[in-house]
């Protein structure tokens, strides 16, 4: 029993939330993850200097606030990989959701830092990695989900329609 309780207490991933100048609510999940939502320029250096090869950036250019090329500008200064993978959380395309996988799961682009303008649609996507990759059970992905800001009852419905047709 005691052994049954420490296995499962060392499988779930820890979510921190450490403070991060420029970025909005960042929330490290694991080793080779970090969710956040807005992340000004100045922060894509903050992010380098917490070690992170590559910022996969959500948001829609035309997003209120949202900066993609000053962004990418920033992600390029600091030597990170940069990807913007527009991810509409109103109609969300379930091709930006393969993409995403591919892009998280490639070795050269970890650690990731995913971020929206929230961490709501980041959330939703690493959601579905965790149950179409990491096998993760659906409850114990959801907890993390919500840990990280996935609020939307829309994007949550998303997120468990597609893991469900595409568990590898």
């Amino acid at each position: 029993m005691v052994t049954t309780l420490l296995i499962g207490a060392a499988l779930a991933a820890q979510v921190t939330k450490p403070p991060v100048a420029g970025v909005t609510n960042f929330s490290k999940v694991d080793t080779t993850i970090a969710c956040a939502g807005a992340v000004t320029p100045e922060g894509v250096a903050e992010i380098k200097k917490l070690g992170y090869a590559s910022i996969v950036n959500l948001r829609e250019s035309s997003e209120n606030g949202a900066n993609v090329d000053a962004e990418a500008e920033a992600a390029k200064t600091a030597g990170l990989h940069y990807v913007h993978l527009p991810f509409n959380g109103a109609s969300p395309d379930p091709a930006v959701v393969g993409q995403f996988l591919q892009i998280v799961t490639e070795p050269d682009n970890q650690p990731a830092l995913v971020h929206c303008s929230s961490g709501n649609r980041a959330a939703t996507l690493w959601l579905v990695k965790r149950l179409v990759v990491d096998h993760w059970d659906e409850g114990r992905a959801l907890k993390e989900a919500e840990e990280i800001g996935l609020t939307s009852p829309a994007l949550k419905v998303f997120a468990l329609d597609y893991a469900a047709s595409h568990r590898r």
